[in-house]
């Protein structure tokens, strides 16, 4: 392209200006092909001298345009010619004069919209021309030249300084995240089930219970002076609890005197540590099988975990068994959930993640159980299954719950839990079959362990954490049922002495086997006042 000519002076076209600065500034070479940090830097300036000139050629065009139009008027208003015409005329003798000229850049120029430039230069003096020219490519360039870096360091810097307010502020918050999950841990650790246990008591719509203690009492009293009432009329499944098929006497003494007694008496064999909707289904027919094998209803006695399933058998399957099942004994059951349970599995206190991998290692691979076993005897879970599944009001309910010692001397007492053979054990003989009773007898070692002092400290722990009354597992409120007869003994007995024998018995006192054949006694009894006949 060439230059303008006006009045003999010539002005470079801005176009020929910026030529060389566009030919080489393209945006993908200076940020994608520089050598070094000093060559980025000078194209850099050197585009953005490029932006700035032609910003200041934009704002020019608009100033100088105004001028143009103001001395056009000024002209033509003194010739005595109107504005608009006379502008017309001069644009078409201008078209007329450059069509002649041999300068190519200023016949384009006005055929398109640089016509504004040529009126420039015939409307504005020489004067104003040179002032302009310096402006335009003296003065402000040199000023952005030098502007330009400082600003684009500033907004750096002000970009850098955001930034690190941003950052600042993201881990400030997560730190008041962090301690906002740290304080509710603790809190919900503290707190534990203080809000949970006794929650059947605090339910509206529940039926309430009836004290039978007396009664129980009574009728104890009568078996220890060998006045045994209990019919032969019934089968007796006595249901065993948690971790029953780790202790090979559980529930084996009762058996054996219900036996001796010519009642017939069952052990229901079921994996205890499965969840309780799972023993349920196998309960039902396990009772099934009892009714149709004997054609007598059956008396269930559940111990622990095993009440629960027997009462959620009876919850689930009724329409199956409601013509099978005479009754519902609950010894030490944690009928509305245990603390033990809860306090272990509950989720948002500290190290919930980590007790719960350590009691899944337990259960699930050493004991070869579910960890549900543990889990529906909680207080969440065992709320959301009683709501939905109520037991029957027809059904004959007892409540039978106690309270652990925590003497000093508990600490010492051995419970007996199993009998260990020993065949390589020579003892004498003497033929009769007597005497290998006896020799049988004598190759068994009891196996004992605390368990007593064990379910001591837990009971110790209840009533310093909760303020609550246990057996050592299971707090007295969580064990009462709605609308059970509720037994409460005046003896201090743990969780275990029901199915387990102590290693130091006292005779003066009725044992587990006696005190379960009152329990079905009055059970009995409850059952005849439900169908009218006493």
């Amino acid at each position: 392209m060439g230059d303008l000519h006006v009045d003999g002076d010539i002005f470079e076209s801005p176009s020929t200006a910026c030529y060389d600065v566009v030919k080489n500034s393209s945006l993908f070479y200076y940020l994608g092909f520089c050598s070094s940090v000093d060559d980025l830097f000078s194209h850099l300036l050197t585009f953005t001298a490029y932006i700035s000139r032609r910003f200041i050629h934009f704002i020019e065009d608009l100033a100088l345009r105004d001028i143009y139009r103001y001395s056009e008027d000024l002209v033509v208003i003194s010739s005595g010619q109107h504005p608009r015409a006379s502008r017309q005329s001069i644009c078409k003798s201008a078209l007329e004069e450059c069509s002649s000229s041999s300068n190519s850049y200023i016949a384009d120029t006005v055929r398109g919209r640089r016509a504004l430039d040529l009126k420039k230069g015939l409307f504005v003096n020489k004067r104003f021309e040179v002032i302009e020219t310096n402006y335009r490519y003296q003065g402000i360039p040199f000023i952005f030249h030098w502007l330009m870096l400082p600003l684009f360091g500033l907004q750096l810097a002000w970009r850098l300084t955001l930034g690190c307010w941003r950052c600042s502020f993201y881990y400030v918050k997560c730190a008041q995240v962090q301690v906002r999950s740290i304080i509710s841990r603790v809190r919900t650790t503290l707190r534990g089930s203080s809000d949970d246990i006794g929650w059947l008591q605090n339910t509206p719509g529940l039926p309430p219970v009836e004290d039978g203690t007396a009664r129980f009492l009574e009728l104890l009293d009568s078996i220890r002076n060998g006045e045994h009432t209990l019919p032969n009329s019934f089968v007796y499944l006595l249901i065993p609890g948690l971790f029953s098929n780790h202790g090979p006497l559980y529930f084996v003494a009762t058996k054996r005197f219900f036996s001796k007694k010519g009642l017939a008496c069952h052990i229901a064999k079921i994996h205890s540590e499965a969840s309780v909707e799972h023993n349920a289904w196998e309960l039902k027919q396990y009772i099934e099988e009892l009714y149709w094998g004997s054609g007598k209803r059956v008396m269930l006695l559940g111990h622990s975990k095993g009440g629960v399933d027997a009462a959620a058998a009876l919850s689930i399957y009724w329409s199956d068994l409601r013509n099978k099942v005479a009754g519902l004994a609950l010894v030490q059951s944690p009928y509305g959930g245990t603390p033990v349970a809860s306090d272990i599995l509950r989720e948002g206190q500290i190290a919930d993640k980590e007790t719960r991998r350590i009691m899944e290692l337990i259960i699930c691979t050493i004991i070869k159980g579910d960890i549900r076993a543990l889990e529906d005897l909680t207080y969440e879970k065992r709320k959301e299954f009683i709501m939905n599944h109520k037991l029957p009001d027809e059904i004959p309910l007892i409540s039978f719950h106690s309270e652990a010692s925590i003497g000093p001397g508990v600490l010492a007492t051995m419970t007996h839990i199993a009998h260990a053979e020993l065949p390589w054990l020579s003892l004498p003989n003497f033929g009769s079959e007597e005497s290998d009773n006896l020799v049988q007898a004598g190759r068994q070692v009891p196996v004992v362990i605390p368990i007593s002092a064990a379910m001591a400290m837990c009971a110790l722990h209840l009533q310093l954490r909760y303020g609550e009354q246990s057996d050592g597992l299971v707090t007295c409120r969580d064990a009462e049922v709605p609308g059970s007869v509720v037994v409460r003994p005046n003896r201090k007995l743990d969780h275990a002495l029901m199915v387990y024998s102590s290693w130091n018995k006292n005779p003066s006192e009725p044992d587990a086997c006696e005190m379960c054949e009152a329990l079905l006694t009055m059970l009995v009894e409850l059952g005849k006042m439900k169908q009218g006949q006493i």
